[in-house]
């Protein structure tokens, strides 16, 4: 409809990085809260007297955690707004991270590092979803590509809070735990700043609220470039103006309806594959590394060098997105993690060791990039937070499993067996997204998505 295509066809500046750095310092924290648990175990384990299973539960807090925040995310996210979850889902996080920092027990720790992993799951789930409808089709890929990007700012704070923080306090941890929580304040700036979707608003059947942030939008992009704004292309015919009510039930229904399961299959098993080998490295490495007698792993400068190669991956992929297609950049990337995990799985000299775990982490990350642009591209506008949080959910399954799977398979496989599992696993991933993925770059969300699913599916989900 004419007032979509008078938002995708604005060019890309400064309303439209200011939405970037906004979701990107949301993306930033998370990373960081992942990543510090692993500096925060040791003083857990000191302070309380924990055996290993007891850290392997805190362990995998977050990620359960994740599990459960981007699915609520995603189905509050299509009936609440976007803008609303992206706020609340940050205060849970900070709330959580603060009463983290003053447990007084291993209890009250694990539970708030769950509670605050659910926080930081929904927002993870909703920011790239929410930004994506603001963000003209031809830019898309590079926009939320560079949005996750923010992710690998998080970790390599999270290697500098456990290597400057962590040490230098009596009780390091907790003040770590605290740092985490200050993206609090950002609500004040994204309660100001930040506009509802106006696809969303447009779905709830609230023209005039679309409206008004087009509107806005334009002013502010005519004001920033100094120049008047493209013309407006000829409207599509509208989509479905259906919009059923959202919840566990209807989206599943729908996500996995003839029309829509197979793009649901492959977002789903990408999700799985990345998020599996993803944890399942940064998990395990160390400790595989460290029975072979590499005490390298133990040090800061080898996690620096893990981390900061997320860079470098993120912001490549995002780049590539929109020349290679979304699908042919995670192929890309998964293909080249899938060579790094075989390599890493071939040598035994320190350096060599380093440098294959440096460009494992460039391609998972970089695929990384690449999924979070693809996947709100292929669900409607009024399912398309549900659709993406439950992507996201699905794939925390696999940060949940991979531990212990490549656990279990280190003691009968070893090093190179679990490396080898781990490029089975992303070579399953390069066949799938290649064979039956669905090519996005340069193309309308509406024409990805509202013409793409038949009216009588919408529907049927409201019988």
């Amino acid at each position: 409809m004419t007032l979509l295509a008078r938002l995708d066809r604005l060019p890309l500046s400064r309303p439209h990085y200011k939405l970037l750095l906004i979701g990107g310092l949301g993306y930033t924290f998370d990373g960081m809260d992942s990543a510090v648990v692993a500096f925060l175990l040791p003083s857990a384990k000191a302070a309380w007297g924990l055996d290993n299973g007891q850290l392997g539960l805190i362990g995998s807090a977050t990620p359960f955690g994740f599990l459960f925040g981007a699915i609520a995310a995603g189905l509050l996210g299509d009936r609440i707004g976007r803008k609303k979850v992206m706020m609340y889902a940050l205060a849970f996080y900070a709330v959580f991270s603060v009463i983290a920092s003053f447990s007084p027990n291993y209890e009250v720790f694990l539970g708030a590092r769950v509670l605050a992993g659910a926080g930081a799951g929904a927002e993870s789930a909703i920011i790239a979803p929410f930004l994506s409808e603001f963000v003209p089709a031809k830019r898309r890929g590079w926009f939320v590509g560079a949005l996750a990007g923010f992710f690998s700012f998080g970790f390599v704070a999270a290697a500098l809070i456990g290597r400057f923080i962590v040490p230098s306090f009596d009780e390091g941890w907790r003040v770590a735990q605290l740092v985490t929580a200050l993206p609090i304040v950002m609500l004040l700036w994204w309660r100001r700043s930040l506009p509802e979707s106006p696809r969303f608003l447009l779905a709830q059947g609230r023209p005039a609220e679309a409206e008004n942030v087009v509107a806005k939008i334009e002013r502010d992009v005519e004001k920033a470039t100094g120049k008047a704004l493209p013309p407006v292309p000829p409207a599509d015919a509208a989509p479905a103006t259906e919009t059923p009510k959202v919840n566990l039930f209807s989206a599943l229904k729908f996500l996995w309806s003839p029309a829509m399961r197979r793009r649901t299959a492959v977002i789903w098993t990408v999700w799985f594959v990345i998020t599996f080998s993803y944890y399942g490295f940064f998990s395990w490495i160390p400790t595989l590394l460290v029975e072979r007698g590499i005490t390298v792993t133990k040090s800061f400068e080898f996690s620096i060098i893990i981390y900061l190669a997320q860079v470098p991956g993120y912001f490549s992929a995002a780049w590539l997105s929109e020349r290679l297609d979304r699908k042919h950049t995670i192929a890309l990337y998964l293909a080249g993690s899938a060579v790094s995990a075989f390599w890493l799985s071939q040598t035994s000299a320190p350096w060599s060791i380093t440098l294959a775990g440096a460009v494992l982490s460039f391609f998972l990350n970089g695929t990384y990039a690449g999924v979070y642009s693809y996947t709100p591209e292929v669900f409607p506008t009024w399912i398309r937070a549900s659709g993406t949080g439950l992507s996201s959910a699905f794939g925390r399954v696999g940060s949940i499993l991979a531990p212990t799977i490549i656990g279990l398979s280190a003691a009968s496989l070893g090093f190179a067996g679990v490396f080898g599992l781990t490029t089975a696993v992303l070579a399953a991933g390069v066949l799938c997204v290649l064979v039956f993925g669905l090519s996005t770059a340069g193309r309308s969300l509406e024409e990805l998505t509202e013409h793409g699913a038949p009216k009588a599916v919408a529907k049927e989900m409201t019988k």
